[in-house]
Protein backbone atom coordinates (compact mmCIF):
# COMPACT_ATOMS: atom_id res chain seq x y z
CA UNK A 1 0.00 0.00 0.00
CA UNK A 2 1.36 3.39 -1.01
CA UNK A 3 1.57 6.08 1.60
CA UNK A 4 -0.02 9.36 0.57
CA UNK A 5 2.70 11.85 -0.21
CA UNK A 6 5.46 9.26 -0.60
CA UNK A 7 7.80 9.58 -3.60
CA UNK A 8 6.42 6.39 -5.14
CA UNK A 9 2.83 7.59 -4.72
CA UNK A 10 3.67 10.91 -6.33
CA UNK A 11 5.34 9.14 -9.25
CA UNK A 12 2.28 6.92 -9.79
CA UNK A 13 0.00 9.95 -9.67
CA UNK A 14 2.17 11.72 -12.27
CA UNK A 15 2.10 8.70 -14.59
CA UNK A 16 -1.69 8.46 -14.31
CA UNK A 17 -2.04 12.18 -15.02
CA UNK A 18 0.07 11.94 -18.16
CA UNK A 19 -1.78 8.86 -19.39
CA UNK A 20 -5.27 10.27 -18.85
CA UNK A 21 -6.83 12.31 -21.67
CA UNK A 22 -7.48 15.92 -20.86
CA UNK A 23 -10.90 16.47 -19.36
CA UNK A 24 -13.58 18.48 -21.09
CA UNK A 25 -12.72 21.37 -18.79
CA UNK A 26 -9.10 21.29 -19.95
CA UNK A 27 -9.88 21.15 -23.69
CA UNK A 28 -10.68 24.41 -25.46
CA UNK A 29 -14.42 24.65 -25.97
CA UNK A 30 -15.66 24.88 -29.54
CA UNK A 31 -18.40 27.24 -30.67
CA UNK A 32 -21.89 26.30 -29.52
CA UNK A 33 -24.24 24.41 -31.82
CA UNK A 34 -27.10 26.72 -32.73
CA UNK A 35 -30.62 25.34 -32.65
CA UNK A 36 -32.71 26.04 -35.73
CA UNK A 37 -35.65 24.74 -37.69
CA UNK A 38 -36.44 24.72 -41.38
CA UNK A 39 -39.74 26.24 -42.48
CA UNK A 40 -41.28 23.38 -44.45
CA UNK A 41 -42.63 24.03 -47.94
CA UNK A 42 -42.00 27.75 -47.63
CA UNK A 43 -41.73 28.45 -51.36
CA UNK A 44 -44.79 27.74 -53.51
CA UNK A 45 -44.15 27.16 -57.21
CA UNK A 46 -46.58 27.18 -60.10
CA UNK A 47 -46.79 24.09 -62.26
CA UNK A 48 -43.62 23.28 -64.24
CA UNK A 49 -41.52 26.00 -62.62
CA UNK A 50 -38.43 24.67 -60.85
CA UNK A 51 -35.04 25.69 -59.53
CA UNK A 52 -31.76 24.28 -60.74
CA UNK A 53 -28.62 25.08 -58.70
CA UNK A 54 -29.67 27.82 -56.26
CA UNK A 55 -26.77 30.25 -55.94
CA UNK A 56 -28.11 33.52 -54.55
CA UNK A 57 -30.88 35.13 -52.53
CA UNK A 58 -31.74 38.70 -51.52
CA UNK A 59 -34.63 40.43 -49.75
CA UNK A 60 -36.24 43.53 -51.20
CA UNK A 61 -37.36 46.49 -49.06
CA UNK A 62 -40.88 45.01 -49.29
CA UNK A 63 -39.66 41.69 -47.89
CA UNK A 64 -39.89 39.92 -51.23
CA UNK A 65 -37.35 37.21 -52.01
CA UNK A 66 -35.30 37.39 -55.19
CA UNK A 67 -33.72 34.02 -55.88
CA UNK A 68 -31.15 33.34 -58.59
CA UNK A 69 -30.56 29.83 -59.89
CA UNK A 70 -28.99 28.15 -62.92
CA UNK A 71 -32.20 26.82 -64.42
CA UNK A 72 -34.36 28.09 -67.31
CA UNK A 73 -35.98 30.73 -65.07
CA UNK A 74 -32.82 32.22 -63.62
CA UNK A 75 -34.20 35.11 -61.58
CA UNK A 76 -37.46 34.56 -59.66
CA UNK A 77 -39.41 36.71 -57.22
CA UNK A 78 -41.49 35.42 -54.28
CA UNK A 79 -43.55 37.43 -51.81
CA UNK A 80 -42.95 37.51 -48.06
CA UNK A 81 -45.05 34.36 -47.62
CA UNK A 82 -43.11 32.41 -50.24
CA UNK A 83 -45.70 32.69 -53.01
CA UNK A 84 -44.29 32.77 -56.54
CA UNK A 85 -44.75 36.16 -58.22
CA UNK A 86 -42.77 36.24 -61.46
CA UNK A 87 -39.61 35.45 -63.37
CA UNK A 88 -37.49 38.48 -64.30
CA UNK A 89 -35.44 39.08 -67.44
CA UNK A 90 -36.72 36.12 -69.42
CA UNK A 91 -34.88 35.88 -72.74
CA UNK A 92 -32.17 38.42 -71.93
CA UNK A 93 -28.68 37.30 -73.00
CA UNK A 94 -27.13 37.87 -69.58
CA UNK A 95 -27.95 34.57 -67.86
CA UNK A 96 -24.82 32.59 -68.72
CA UNK A 97 -23.41 31.90 -65.25
CA UNK A 98 -25.80 33.26 -62.59
CA UNK A 99 -23.89 33.88 -59.39
CA UNK A 100 -25.51 36.27 -56.92
CA UNK A 101 -28.16 38.95 -56.30
CA UNK A 102 -28.13 41.89 -53.86
CA UNK A 103 -30.33 44.87 -53.03
CA UNK A 104 -28.62 48.23 -52.50
CA UNK A 105 -29.83 50.76 -49.88
CA UNK A 106 -32.00 52.50 -52.51
CA UNK A 107 -33.92 49.32 -53.29
CA UNK A 108 -32.24 48.57 -56.62
CA UNK A 109 -31.58 44.93 -57.45
CA UNK A 110 -28.10 43.96 -58.61
CA UNK A 111 -27.55 40.75 -60.54
CA UNK A 112 -24.05 39.28 -60.93
CA UNK A 113 -23.25 36.89 -63.76
CA UNK A 114 -19.84 35.18 -63.61
CA UNK A 115 -20.18 33.63 -67.06
CA UNK A 116 -20.96 36.86 -68.89
CA UNK A 117 -18.71 39.06 -66.72
CA UNK A 118 -21.61 41.40 -65.92
CA UNK A 119 -22.98 43.30 -62.94
CA UNK A 120 -26.47 44.57 -63.79
CA UNK A 121 -28.69 46.99 -61.84
CA UNK A 122 -32.48 46.86 -61.96
CA UNK A 123 -34.51 49.70 -60.46
CA UNK A 124 -37.48 48.93 -58.13
CA UNK A 125 -39.69 48.56 -61.23
CA UNK A 126 -37.20 45.96 -62.54
CA UNK A 127 -35.97 48.08 -65.42
CA UNK A 128 -32.27 47.80 -66.29
CA UNK A 129 -30.62 51.09 -65.31
CA UNK A 130 -26.89 50.29 -65.22
CA UNK A 131 -24.55 47.62 -66.56
CA UNK A 132 -20.96 47.21 -65.38
CA UNK A 133 -18.50 45.06 -67.27
CA UNK A 134 -18.84 43.66 -70.77
CA UNK A 135 -19.95 40.24 -71.84
CA UNK A 136 -17.72 38.21 -74.17
CA UNK A 137 -18.30 38.85 -77.86
CA UNK A 138 -18.39 35.53 -79.70
CA UNK A 139 -17.18 36.93 -83.03
CA UNK A 140 -13.98 38.31 -81.47
CA UNK A 141 -13.18 34.91 -80.04
CA UNK A 142 -13.87 33.17 -83.33
CA UNK A 143 -11.43 35.46 -85.09
CA UNK A 144 -8.92 35.31 -82.17
CA UNK A 145 -8.88 39.12 -81.92
CA UNK A 146 -9.03 39.32 -78.11
CA UNK A 147 -8.78 35.66 -77.16
CA UNK A 148 -5.82 36.24 -74.87
CA UNK A 149 -6.24 39.94 -74.16
CA UNK A 150 -6.14 41.28 -70.62
CA UNK A 151 -9.51 42.78 -69.62
CA UNK A 152 -9.59 46.54 -69.16
CA UNK A 153 -9.56 47.61 -65.48
CA UNK A 154 -13.26 48.46 -65.51
CA UNK A 155 -14.18 45.02 -66.92
CA UNK A 156 -14.44 41.75 -65.01
CA UNK A 157 -13.20 38.20 -65.22
CA UNK A 158 -15.90 36.04 -63.60
CA UNK A 159 -17.21 38.41 -60.91
CA UNK A 160 -18.98 36.99 -57.87
CA UNK A 161 -20.68 39.66 -55.71
CA UNK A 162 -21.18 43.38 -55.02
CA UNK A 163 -21.53 45.71 -52.03
CA UNK A 164 -21.71 49.48 -51.29
CA UNK A 165 -20.38 52.00 -48.81
CA UNK A 166 -22.29 54.86 -47.19
CA UNK A 167 -21.16 57.27 -49.94
CA UNK A 168 -22.75 55.08 -52.61
CA UNK A 169 -19.50 53.70 -54.04
CA UNK A 170 -19.74 50.07 -55.04
CA UNK A 171 -17.25 47.25 -54.70
CA UNK A 172 -17.21 44.14 -56.87
CA UNK A 173 -15.50 40.93 -55.83
CA UNK A 174 -13.88 39.89 -59.11
CA UNK A 175 -13.65 36.85 -58.64
CA UNK A 176 -12.65 33.52 -60.12
CA UNK A 177 -10.32 35.02 -62.69
CA UNK A 178 -9.00 38.37 -61.50
CA UNK A 179 -8.82 37.68 -57.72
CA UNK A 180 -9.33 41.33 -56.84
CA UNK A 181 -11.85 43.90 -55.57
CA UNK A 182 -12.86 46.64 -58.02
CA UNK A 183 -14.23 49.97 -56.76
CA UNK A 184 -16.65 52.19 -58.74
CA UNK A 185 -18.45 55.45 -58.06
CA UNK A 186 -22.24 55.40 -57.74
CA UNK A 187 -22.32 56.59 -61.37
CA UNK A 188 -20.44 53.46 -62.48
CA UNK A 189 -17.04 55.06 -63.06
CA UNK A 190 -14.03 52.90 -62.25
CA UNK A 191 -11.96 54.21 -59.32
CA UNK A 192 -9.37 51.57 -58.44
CA UNK A 193 -8.81 47.90 -57.76
CA UNK A 194 -6.78 45.98 -55.25
CA UNK A 195 -5.64 42.40 -54.86
CA UNK A 196 -4.13 39.64 -56.96
CA UNK A 197 -3.91 35.86 -56.70
CA UNK A 198 -1.93 34.75 -53.67
CA UNK A 199 -2.03 33.94 -49.98
CA UNK A 200 -0.55 37.07 -48.42
CA UNK A 201 -2.65 39.76 -46.69
CA UNK A 202 -4.52 41.69 -49.35
CA UNK A 203 -4.19 38.90 -51.91
CA UNK A 204 -7.02 36.53 -52.82
CA UNK A 205 -7.77 33.10 -54.12
CA UNK A 206 -11.40 33.28 -55.28
CA UNK A 207 -12.93 36.29 -53.54
CA UNK A 208 -16.43 34.81 -53.52
CA UNK A 209 -18.64 37.17 -51.48
CA UNK A 210 -18.42 40.74 -50.19
CA UNK A 211 -20.38 42.84 -47.67
CA UNK A 212 -20.00 46.19 -45.89
CA UNK A 213 -21.03 46.93 -42.30
CA UNK A 214 -22.69 50.09 -40.97
CA UNK A 215 -19.29 51.62 -40.17
CA UNK A 216 -17.91 51.10 -43.67
CA UNK A 217 -15.72 48.06 -43.02
CA UNK A 218 -15.56 45.79 -46.08
CA UNK A 219 -15.50 42.01 -45.59
CA UNK A 220 -14.35 39.71 -48.40
CA UNK A 221 -14.88 35.95 -48.35
CA UNK A 222 -11.48 34.76 -49.58
CA UNK A 223 -12.86 31.29 -50.19
CA UNK A 224 -9.94 29.19 -51.41
CA UNK A 225 -7.66 30.76 -48.78
CA UNK A 226 -10.17 29.79 -46.06
CA UNK A 227 -10.45 33.26 -44.56
CA UNK A 228 -12.44 36.49 -44.41
CA UNK A 229 -10.35 39.60 -45.03
CA UNK A 230 -11.28 43.06 -43.74
CA UNK A 231 -10.55 46.30 -45.63
CA UNK A 232 -11.27 50.00 -45.47
CA UNK A 233 -12.72 51.87 -48.44
CA UNK A 234 -9.25 52.38 -49.94
CA UNK A 235 -8.35 48.71 -49.86
CA UNK A 236 -6.08 48.81 -46.82
CA UNK A 237 -6.04 45.51 -44.93
CA UNK A 238 -7.63 45.82 -41.49
CA UNK A 239 -7.77 42.23 -40.36
CA UNK A 240 -8.28 38.58 -41.15
CA UNK A 241 -10.70 36.03 -39.69
CA UNK A 242 -10.69 32.26 -39.85
CA UNK A 243 -14.08 31.03 -38.72
CA UNK A 244 -13.80 27.26 -38.99
CA UNK A 245 -14.66 26.67 -42.62
CA UNK A 246 -14.17 28.10 -46.11
CA UNK A 247 -16.39 31.18 -46.47
CA UNK A 248 -18.65 30.84 -49.51
CA UNK A 249 -21.26 33.50 -48.74
CA UNK A 250 -21.67 36.40 -46.33
CA UNK A 251 -24.58 38.42 -44.97
CA UNK A 252 -24.89 41.05 -42.25
CA UNK A 253 -27.98 41.71 -40.16
CA UNK A 254 -29.31 45.29 -40.17
CA UNK A 255 -29.39 47.60 -37.17
CA UNK A 256 -26.80 48.93 -34.72
CA UNK A 257 -25.78 45.50 -33.35
CA UNK A 258 -24.87 43.65 -36.49
CA UNK A 259 -23.81 40.03 -36.71
CA UNK A 260 -22.58 38.08 -39.70
CA UNK A 261 -23.75 34.75 -41.02
CA UNK A 262 -21.26 32.81 -43.14
CA UNK A 263 -22.41 30.12 -45.55
CA UNK A 264 -19.83 27.38 -45.84
CA UNK A 265 -19.64 23.70 -46.80
CA UNK A 266 -22.01 21.65 -44.65
CA UNK A 267 -22.72 24.43 -42.17
CA UNK A 268 -23.69 28.02 -41.47
CA UNK A 269 -21.52 29.98 -39.04
CA UNK A 270 -22.60 32.95 -36.92
CA UNK A 271 -19.85 35.50 -36.25
CA UNK A 272 -19.69 38.71 -34.22
CA UNK A 273 -18.08 41.75 -35.78
CA UNK A 274 -15.14 41.27 -33.45
CA UNK A 275 -14.40 38.07 -35.37
CA UNK A 276 -15.56 35.74 -32.61
CA UNK A 277 -17.52 32.69 -33.75
CA UNK A 278 -20.83 32.79 -31.88
CA UNK A 279 -22.20 29.47 -33.06
CA UNK A 280 -22.49 26.91 -35.83
CA UNK A 281 -25.55 25.18 -37.20
CA UNK A 282 -26.17 22.19 -39.39
CA UNK A 283 -24.23 19.27 -40.76
CA UNK A 284 -23.29 18.16 -44.24
CA UNK A 285 -25.92 16.52 -46.39
CA UNK A 286 -28.51 17.08 -49.11
CA UNK A 287 -31.72 16.61 -47.11
CA UNK A 288 -33.72 19.53 -45.64
CA UNK A 289 -32.12 20.67 -42.41
CA UNK A 290 -28.66 19.77 -43.72
CA UNK A 291 -26.29 21.87 -45.80
CA UNK A 292 -24.19 21.26 -48.89
CA UNK A 293 -22.58 24.26 -50.59
CA UNK A 294 -24.23 27.35 -49.08
CA UNK A 295 -23.50 29.49 -52.12
CA UNK A 296 -25.72 32.43 -51.11
CA UNK A 297 -27.15 33.66 -47.82
CA UNK A 298 -29.46 36.41 -46.56
CA UNK A 299 -30.23 37.42 -42.95
CA UNK A 300 -32.93 40.09 -42.50
CA UNK A 301 -32.56 39.69 -38.73
CA UNK A 302 -30.52 37.65 -36.26
CA UNK A 303 -33.11 34.85 -36.08
CA UNK A 304 -33.98 34.45 -39.77
CA UNK A 305 -31.60 33.06 -42.37
CA UNK A 306 -32.17 32.12 -46.02
CA UNK A 307 -29.63 29.60 -47.30
CA UNK A 308 -29.14 29.04 -51.05
CA UNK A 309 -28.11 25.42 -51.53
CA UNK A 310 -26.24 24.88 -54.77
CA UNK A 311 -25.97 21.10 -54.91
CA UNK A 312 -29.48 20.26 -53.71
CA UNK A 313 -31.21 22.90 -55.90
CA UNK A 314 -33.00 24.32 -52.86
CA UNK A 315 -33.57 27.48 -50.85
CA UNK A 316 -34.12 26.96 -47.12
CA UNK A 317 -35.71 29.42 -44.74
CA UNK A 318 -34.20 28.87 -41.29
CA UNK A 319 -35.51 30.07 -37.94
CA UNK A 320 -32.56 30.35 -35.54
CA UNK A 321 -33.19 30.15 -31.80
Amino acid sequence: MLRKGSPVALLVALVLLLATPASAQDRPAGPPQLKFKVVENFLKFPENIYFAEVVGVALSPKGHLLVVNRGPHALMEFDENGNYMRSIGEGLPMFEGPHQVRFDPQGNLWYIDAGNNLVVRFDPQMRITQVLGRRPEPWTWKTHVIEHAIPAPQNFYQPTDVTWDTAGNLYVSDGYGNSRVAKFTKDGNFVKAWGERGTQPGQFNTPHSIVTDAKGMIYVADRANGRIQLFDADGNVKGEWRVGGPPWSLCLTPGPNQVMYVGSVGKVIKVGLDGKVLGVMGKQGLAPGMFDWVHGIACPDEHTVYAAQELSWRLDKLIVE
